[in-house]
């Protein structure tokens, strides 16, 4: 630390007693130490990145000290000192900054990319403003439980330029959640300044906007961020609502080490060490006649001390050996499904849509934390009715509304999973996911691989062609997920499975992408139960049985397959319906193929990067020496869908289909 001999931060004691002024002191020097000592291993190369929050400690440490100790915080890469105030102990920390198999990713990811509900934090990624979705969804469940607990998540300035920024605000402001959304605005994004991020005066402003309240401090007063927190937390406890809080600061390094500080205007960070959180506060403390250099020795011997006992237990332990089976077992929260049968054989006829809408109320019923979020689904029903009445039987508080922002909302999913409920997030259309597509990727689909908190979401999707919608409304869109790992999708193409699958998604504690047919929600039906039960995941259905062909599909495929086999009774095949496009059923597909010899995989989707591709490639690689002829792929056109009901015939896959098959079949 730089020496100041004068204070530049006027301190108000008031609600302070001295011991507690002393523990503050403690805990705001803790951080200071710590990175002291990071900058060091980041020359020895010991640890590969730093990102420094060097000067902006007492708005981590403040912010956490004034939280109660099981209200969630979720920090950014600047906040050590939440972690530290939380008293996460120090070599498991040293350890996930060196990869290290006791830190909190196992090695799968770095320094503050970690969250751990031992602590109640949440980790941020790289993206920054996904975690101010996640924060609506805690404070969320903590408003229907009535548990008058407040939650507190950070963003820098520039991050508070994304779109997620915005759509999290709106919708606590909506919901009314109490929910502390804290903007370290330290002036610059990375190299940009902040008169080149934004153009309004301060962030307080935007509270007018959102309807909620704001209020700027400084934040290298950790007095100040203490009382502020402290009173906007018990006031939004006792009457729930969201508050914009802008703590002024600086980032006294760079971004991270490697990017340097060049790009900073002469003299600024002059200034700004003059407003050096920890000096400033220690003279204070001197001043009062609270701290002395011994006592300041003392108290910087024994962090050092705790701080190289920690980097002497992680560094002890041996470097990760790669172990395939436990990285992959590590996708999901462990599950083994044990099928639901019905209570009865009561049947009744439904349409798909029928179906969807059954299980959906059903598991409601038998789910009290099941909370479902989506565009119009409230009174309205939803804009194909599946949630019809659902408003007048569980309430608006388990049927939400939701403004038009699809990351925000299925951020708060994973926030009500993360708290411990239930979340179903309806896409109005499965067009519009690619809005939410980051929250869906990055993290529903990696979290419990990276530190073993499971997305216990299921995000429903009507998708697909056949009703002259247009580009925007009727693409095929699962296979943008399947390529991810960490993601289960479901892909009924009849009513009973339609209702047995979204209840064992809905019970399944891991993310499930549920793909409903537009086309199918009211052009068939069937006999179904009428009490609940469960299909299995993971599991096709073979559907008919013959020698000379295997057909493989799902969705509408299965209903254009059935129909041409209807028209043409000649064709002996084997016809699997996938139900499920991961986990693939390929034992099923293979054991098939072995038989027939020969195989056609037909999908809605265009042909280029499809399922389909995945499945051909499978086959050859374990049935080649069982074909008879190549195995064929049909798919709908490399082009976007067409409005026109002519173009958009010619677009879809079974146009081509019975050509290709008799093709196949003639080899």
């Amino acid at each position: 630390m730089e020496t100041l001999t004068q204070r530049h931060i006027d301190y108000d004691r008031s609600k302070f007693s001295d011991s507690e002024l002393v523990d503050i002191y403690k805990r705001i020097l803790k951080p200071r130490l710590i990175e002291e000592k990071m900058l060091i291993l980041l020359r020895q190369g010991k640890i590969s990145k730093w990102f420094s929050g060097w000067g902006q400690e007492a708005i981590s440490v403040g912010t956490t000290l004034a939280m109660e100790k099981d209200e969630v915080i979720l920090p950014m890469h600047r906040n050590l000192g939440v972690f530290t105030t939380r008293d996460i102990p120090l070599e498991r920390l040293f350890a996930q900054f060196q990869g290290k198999m006791t830190g909190f990713t196992k090695g799968r990811d770095r320094s503050f990319h970690f969250g751990t509900m031992d602590y109640n934090i949440v980790g941020m990624i790289s993206h920054l403003g996904p975690q101010l979705g996640i924060a609506d969804g805690i404070a969320l469940s903590s408003l229907l439980k009535n548990e008058k607990k407040a939650t507190l998540v950070f963003s820098g300035d520039g991050g508070a330029s994304e779109g997620d920024f915005h759509e999290a605000l709106n919708v606590a402001a909506v919901w009314q959640l109490p929910t502390i959304f804290t903007i370290e605005n330290n002036e610059w994004g990375l190299s940009t300044p902040s008169n080149e991020q934004f153009r309004f005066k301060q962030f307080i402003d935007k509270g007018i906007g959102y309807g909620m309240d704001a209020y700027q401090i400084d934040g290298n007063n950790i007095l100040e961020v203490i009382t502020s927190v402290q009173q906007i937390a018990e006031s939004i406890r006792e009457r729930p609502r969201p508050f914009l809080l802008e703590c002024l600061t600086f980032r006294m390094r760079g971004h991270e080490e490697a990017s340097g500080t060049k790009y900073y205007p002469e003299g600024i960070q002059d200034e700004w060490n003059k407003k050096d959180p920890v000096v400033n506060y220690e003279l204070f403390l001197k001043e009062e006649g609270l701290l002395t250099d011994e006592m300041i020795a003392k108290f910087s011997k024994e962090i050092k001390a705790e701080i190289q006992n920690g980097l002497d237990v992680a560094g002890a332990e041996p470097k990760i050996v790669p172990d395939t089976e436990i990285e992959i077992k590590d996708l999901f929260k462990e599950h083994n499904q044990v099928v639901v049968a019905p209570e009865s054989q009561n049947k009744s006829e439904k349409r798909l849509v029928d179906a969807v809408s059954d299980g959906l109320r059903q598991s409601m019923e038998r789910y009290p934390e099941l909370v479902l979020m989506g565009q119009d689904i409230g009174d309205y029903g939803g804009v194909f009715k599946v949630t019809e009445g659902f408003v007048e039987q569980f309430g608006k508080d388990r049927v939400r509304n939701t403004p038009l922002c699809e990351s925000a909302i299925i951020g708060a999913g994973l926030g009500l999973s993360i708290a411990g409920m239930k979340a179903m997030v309806e896409m109005q259309f499965s067009d519009f996911v690619t809005v939410g597509f980051n929250q869906i990727v990055n993290n529903l689909a990696k979290l419990h691989w990276r530190w073993g908190q499971n997305a216990d979401v299921v995000v429903r999707m009507p998708t697909g062609a056949g009703v002259a919608a247009g580009p925007f409304h009727s693409q095929s869109t699962e296979a943008w997920f399947f390529h991810t790992p960490g993601l289960k999708i479901v892909y009924p193409a009849f009513p009973g499975d339609a209702k047995g699958l979204l209840a064992a998604a809905i019970e399944d504690p891991n993310p499930v992408l549920f793909f409903e047919h537009k086309f199918l929600y009211r052009s068939l039906k069937e006999e179904i139960y009428d009490d609940y039960y469960t299909t299995e995941i993971g599991k096709a259905a073979v559907l008919k049985e013959g020698n000379d062909v295997t057909i493989v599909t799902y969705g509408l495929g299965v209903h254009w397959a059935l129909e041409t086999l209807e028209n043409d009774t000649s064709i002996s095949a084997d016809l699997i319906d996938l139900r499920t496009l991961a986990p693939l059923d390929m034992e099923t597909v293979i054991e098939s193929v072995k038989k027939t010899g020969k195989v056609i995989v037909l999908h809605e989707d265009v042909e280029i990067g499809g399922i389909g591709a995945e499945i051909v490639t499978q086959i050859n690689e374990a049935c080649f020496e069982y074909l008879d002829a190549p195995v064929r792929r049909v798919a709908s056109l490399n082009t976007p869908i067409p409005f026109d009901a002519d173009l958009e015939k010619n677009f879809l896959a079974n146009a081509r289909f019975e050509t290709v098959l008799k093709e196949l079949l003639a080899y």
